[in-house]
């Protein structure tokens, strides 16, 4: 077993803001709104004094992990027998402070109104839009889901008194991203056969015996898997439990043919004999109604 670390090259917060830019810059010209500057500096009282014109400014103010998204178990790969584990992506919660800035009042209120409308009408960022890595399914395999207007947390800093801003009207926008972790741990081959070889007392031969896992899939006369079965080899000691999917592994099975006797979650039953074959895919089961005699 390995552990690998891999830090991939992440841009999501400059590709997040180009994305934003993207979609306000389109969606204000098409309503008469033209030669509005879409930036996202903090607006600080001496960057308000130097604009020329319109401008719509998206400050990031927060970033904090979506605690309720949070994946706690690792994601496993397959492949030519081995696995691979790697670690969930961080789901961060990225909060912007939006506001519109014009000579006079009531222009800002018509142009904070419609940025206020193209933004609630996206609940997930549009496609079109998007730039860079957001674009990349392995960089952020979740839809970027968005909210406005969240009342803010506590704790969450009041952006205004940290740059000395005099208080403006702001709507609040979050946007949830994925951050990948670039750690996984590689395992090697699982061990599917095992040979134990023994040799009694005063002899020279050794007696070898072979038992392997066997893994396939139960399913009924129809072709269909059975989900949430019993599966039992009684002259072995040995059970298992059939998946949604209608999979199945027993560890430590003898070579040869068993008796398998299956029971599924409605009291249906049905028993079948398989052989060990390290090509096992599938167990193929009659199954009879509870209380029916064969």
């Amino acid at each position: 077993m390995s552990l690998t670390i891999q830090v991939p090259l992440n841009t999501m917060l400059a590709d997040l803001d180009e994305s934003l830019r993207r979609l306000l810059t389109s969606e204000l010209e098409q309503h008469g709104f033209g030669g509005v500057s879409v930036v996202f500096d903090a607006p600080a009282r001496e960057w308000a004094v130097a604009l020329s014109g319109p401008t719509v400014d998206l400050f990031l103010y927060d970033l904090r992990e979506a605690g309720e998204l949070r994946e706690a178990e690792w994601r496993e790969h397959r492949e030519n027998g081995s696995a691979r584990m790697t670690r969930p992506p961080l789901r961060l919660q990225c909060s912007y402070a939006v506001t519109a800035w014009a000579r006079a009042i009531e222009d800002e209120h018509r142009l904070l109104s419609q940025v206020l409308a193209v933004l609630f009408a996206h609940e997930r960022l549009p496609a079109d839009c998007l730039a860079g890595d957001l674009t990349a399914p392995a960089a952020q395999p979740y839809p970027l889901t968005t909210r406005i207007g969240a009342a803010r947390e506590d704790g969450k800093a009041d952006f205004w008194n940290a740059i000395g801003g005099s208080y403006k009207a702001s709507i609040d926008y979050l946007v949830t991203l994925s951050c990948d972790a670039g750690v996984a741990v590689q395992r090697g081959p699982e061990v599917l056969r095992r040979e134990l070889a023994t040799r009694r007392l005063g002899t020279d031969s050794n007696i070898v015996e072979t038992t392997q896992r066997v893994d396939g899939i139960l399913v009924g006369d129809d072709g269909e898997a059975i989900a949430d079965a019993w599966l039992a080899l009684p002259d072995l000691g040995k059970w298992a439990h059939s998946a949604a999917d209608g999979r199945f592994s027993f560890r430590g099975v003898p070579d040869g043919s068993h008796r398998c006797r299956v029971r599924a979650a409605d009291g249906s039953e049905g028993e079948t004999d398989f052989r060990t074959s390290r090509d096992y895919r599938e167990l193929r089961v009659s199954m009879r109604p509870a209380g029916q005699r064969r």
